[in-house]
């Protein structure tokens, strides 16, 4: 299919399959549907019912709620009325929401399903048109409910063009203030009729939503993936009936971060301890009843496609997975490029790297061996930035992508870190955090992690400690670490050897501000608040120490 926009496609599905089933929401353990004509019925009433209140067409409107069926149809409505969309974290505070609606300009705000609306409610400027939901508790000016039964669906939809802009996406803010990304119809269109050609994706597949999709990766590969191919979309109810939910769906296509990923491989042993996993996977009588109910109880039975992306995942989950019959695989995009980036698929897999670039993506390093890409799926520029804009392009309109990286001899990317996490010792030495993280994170005691050595003579590490490793004793835990640093410690230079393990006393959170709502680590927050006390830590005696 070659169409314009997304909003095309959703008109092609609701044109040839009217009566099969687009989304599947739960609510009090059952399944609420909607086909893609009924989807259509409603988007057109909500659009109808945005132009009544006085928007005018290219808008700003935010949508503020976790992932749902009513988030896609009101991206859907919006696309229908013409207007920008600007999704927003639905984990954010109101501090956070605030500077977002202001510096979007955004006039309205279509508020959905979320765990906290009365604190997020004041991040919403007065004067903000707003609409609420009376089945989410989120009740505004407006409501979804009364504006379905007050319209008629909307008879004149906007036409979208390929240069025209759809959306502003604001970045997770690992590094600083969030950006505002500027895409196009066009980089959507483009980078999703690309992507789903080169991964030979499924056509009418079954879709699992749970990543926020106020994130490029959950948009691009459930969202806009659903709308191209003719999917059925469904949603988690609650962080509760994750599992079951999951269980129950099977999707076609599956995608994770590594901090899941962890979680999945912590859950299953949890319930069957390691040395007892590889005792009945010895079995060859069992060996394939075991890995089969696991991949069943993990939701990825049928699963064709298993993804892993936004952060390196460590080679050993990767190994440890595969065990079982779970096969991951990697990609690499941004933000900046609507992940028209690189991807391996079953098939065309390297441990440890991310694949090989997408047909029609260009590349080029710098002498550091930062990576530039240029691709027809480079946003329009930052919002309201031109300085940062202009700082991210060269004069040949390559986008630096920030990480350092390297193509093997069989044109597979490896990431080597990021440009701007690289720090230097007190001797005078750079040090790339993010792969001696990565080898650290092999350790299911290990929750997040964080390489630093500014101020100091060698580099340091600091833990947070999983489930897992939160149930065991003292001497059990630090002898776990030690014995992981020794391992280590000898894949590494001399100057990259890390002198110490720092237990951290608190979690990070997306609560507290030292993770992003997608689960990576805020390095300049940790290091904002921790980093006065490298050079104790550095001198406490011991290898494994307690903050």
């Amino acid at each position: 299919m070659s169409f314009e926009s997304p909003l095309q496609w959703f008109l092609n599905w609701e044109k040839t399959q009217p009566d099969t089933i687009f989304l599947r929401q739960p609510q009090n353990g059952n399944w609420k549907t909607w086909t893609w004509a009924e989807a259509g019925v409603e988007c057109r009433k909500i659009a109808a019912g945005l132009h009544g209140l006085g928007l005018p067409p290219k808008a700003h409107v935010a949508i503020l709620s976790k992932n749902c069926a009513h988030w896609i149809m009101a991206d859907i409505a919006l696309m229908m009325g013409g207007y920008i969309s600007i999704p927003i974290y639905p984990t954010l505070s109101s501090a956070s929401i605030l500077p977002i609606m202001q510096h979007s300009d955004a006039k309205a705000i279509i508020v959905g399903k979320l765990d906290d609306f009365a604190e997020q409610k004041s991040g919403i400027p007065t004067g903000i048109i707003t609409i609420g939901s009376t089945g989410y508790n989120t009740k505004g000016q407006y409501n979804w409910e009364d504006m379905i039964a007050g319209n008629e669906p909307a008879k004149h939809l906007y036409d979208w063009h390929h240069n025209d802009l759809m959306t502003i996406i604001y970045t997770s803010g690992t590094t600083g203030t969030p950006k505002g990304v500027m895409h196009n119809a066009g980089t959507f269109s483009d980078s999703t009729t690309k992507l789903n050609h080169t991964l030979s994706l499924p056509k009418h597949p079954a879709l699992f939503s749970y990543l926020p999709l106020s994130h490029i990766a959950e948009r691009m590969g459930i969202q806009m993936n659903g709308m191209y191919s003719g999917a059925t979309i469904s949603f988690a109810e609650s962080l509760t009936s994750f599992s079951e939910n999951l269980q129950s769906v099977q999707p076609n296509i599956f995608f994770a971060v590594p901090r899941l990923w962890a979680k999945f491989q912590e859950g299953v042993l949890q319930k069957l301890p390691q040395k007892k996993l590889d005792l009945l996977l010895s079995l060859p009588l069992i060996n394939g009843i075991i890995k089969k109910s696991i991949r069943k109880k993990l939701g990825v039975l049928q699963a064709s496609h298993i993804y892993s992306a936004a952060a390196p995942l460590s080679v050993d989950i990767i190994k440890w997975f595969e065990r079982l019959g779970v096969i991951i695989c990697q990609g690499y995009g941004m933000t900046e490029d609507c992940v028209y980036g690189h991807f391996e698929f079953p098939g065309s897999r390297v441990l440890g790297s991310v694949g090989k670039p997408i047909p029609g993506l260009q590349t080029r390093f710098s002498e550091a061996g930062e990576l530039s890409v240029k691709c027809p799926g480079l946003m329009k520029g930052y919002y309201k930035n031109e300085a940062d804009t202009a700082t991210l392009f060269d004069a040949d309109g390559y986008m630096k992508t920030g990480d350092k990286a390297a193509y093997n001899h069989d044109g597979y990317l490896f990431i080597t870190g990021r440009v701007k996490d690289e720090f230097k010792t007190d001797k005078g030495k750079y040090i790339a955090p993010a792969p001696i993280e990565m080898k650290l994170s092999a350790n299911t005691d290990i929750e997040q992690v964080c390489v630093v050595g500014m101020g100091i003579p060698q580099p340091i590490a600091l833990i947070t400690l999983s489930e897992l490793g939160k149930k065991k004793s003292k001497h059990d835990l630090e002898t776990s670490i030690a014995h992981t640093v020794t391992i280590v410690n000898p894949q590494l230079e001399s100057h990259e050897k890390l002198a110490k393990a720092v237990i951290m006393a608190e979690n990070w959170t997306i609560a507290n501000g030292l993770i992003t709502p997608t689960m990576k680590t805020k390095r300049n927050e940790v290091e904002k608040i921790h980093q006065a006390f490298y050079p104790q830590w550095f001198n406490t005696e011991g290898g494994v120490i307690w903050e």
